[in-house]
């Protein structure tokens, strides 16, 4: 899984034929960056133990390949199993955790082991923990309070010795305060915390990262190594990577495709929405989104109308809600607030039909 970098800095990848990591995500992690080492100490005191840990960190900062080294720290020779509970089926939830016998239900027609079963005697990786049912939620807890799981369809339990290491880009701690996370689940994972930061937050990080990608997708690509001028280079270091180091991945990718064996200039290199630095401007794209919508913000200002807060307030809701999904409570956990208090949000700007509630 890892493999050096230069002289003196480590970086961690998948395994070599690796088909199937969770979701889209970083396929890179170094160490590089301060702040990343400071992470790396961390994982090698806490990674030969056994206590649960949970990893905060938004998407694309590498919080798989930071469970897999936990795996790979433990020595436990169970395999690795990476769980994306974003995706899993309600219906089909219990089953896929826990196993299930034949004749469980319509479809079951044979024998199967759960992921936890999968898992024994190694780890098991629970990403993006906060989106579990709450249900589910109750009878994971009973799990791991007894390291005994019983097939759907059956009523021997089954012992299991398994590390369980969850991850997560919600604040959990919100979560609970709004009823959407059990209190007793968050304290049964959170044994061990670590903060995976952005890539913005260790900007040493970012330049290992280009040479490690630039070399892959060149081999890759079955070209020579292009050179970076030193205004792409700048470009690179001044660009917040919203998308982390899977967004610096497709970067890398496009304009090694783009230049081909040539110099790589800041033309070549596509950011989000697809601007380039030539087209946007590097000042522009080097801003954090608090620092563009407050400008807009004094933009709005200078012409308010009579309902600006109310308009202000409708994009955030209308966009909230479109991007968890149409879900009341993803995006109640995503606004930080209760489940209540979304629904008022949603019937108060039309949203939801109803009454909202007292």
């Amino acid at each position: 899984m890892s493999g050096p970098l230069g002289h003196s800095t480590p970086i961690l990848t998948f395994p070599q034929g690796e088909k199937d990591p969770l979701s889209i995500r970083a396929k890179a992690l170094v160490f590089a960056d301060p702040r990343s080492r400071q992470l790396l100490d961390f994982l090698q005191q806490v990674g030969p133990s056994e206590v649960p840990v949970l990893i905060n960190g938004e998407t694309g900062t590498g919080k798989e390949l930071v469970a897999r080294y936990l795996h790979a720290a433990s020595g436990r020779r169970g395999a690795f199993v990476a769980v994306n509970c974003g995706a899993i089926s309600e219906t089909l939830a219990e089953s896929e955790f826990f196993g299930h016998e034949a004749g469980a239900f319509s479809g079951a027609t044979g024998r199967r082991a759960g992921w936890f079963e999968e898992a024994d005697g190694g780890t098991l990786f629970l990403d993006e923990i906060g989106d579990l049912p709450l249900p589910l939620q109750v009878k994971l807890l009973r799990v791991l309070q007894e390291q005994e799981v019983v097939r759907v369809g059956s009523r021997k339990p089954v012992k299991i010795d398994v590390r369980l290491v969850t991850a997560t880009n919600v604040d959990l701690e919100q979560a609970v305060e709004a009823g959407n996370f059990r209190l007793d689940l968050f304290y049964r994972v959170n044994v061990a915390q670590v903060s995976v930061l952005p890539l913005r937050e260790r900007p040493l990080d970012i330049l290992p990262l280009v040479e490690h990608f630039r070399r892959l997708y060149s081999a890759r690509l079955k070209i020579n190594e292009p050179m970076l001028s030193e205004s792409a280079t700048q470009a690179l270091l001044d660009y917040p990577w919203p998308g982390n180091i899977r967004e610096l991945e497709n970067v890398v990718h496009l304009a090694l495709l783009v230049a081909g064996d040539k110099p790589i200039r800041p033309e070549h290199l596509k950011f989000s929405g697809g601007l380039s630095v030539a087209k946007a401007g590097a000042s522009t794209l080097s801003k954090l989104p608090q620092e563009v919508i407050r400008e807009q913000l004094l933009r709005l200002f200078e012409v308010p109308g009579d309902t600006l807060l109310h308009d202000i307030e409708d994009l955030i809701v209308r966009e909230a809600f479109a991007f968890c999904g149409f879900n009341q409570l993803r995006t109640a956990a995503l606004l930080g607030i209760t489940r209540n208090a979304m629904r008022t949000l949603l019937v108060n700007h039309g949203m939801l039909k109803g009454r909202a509630p007292s």
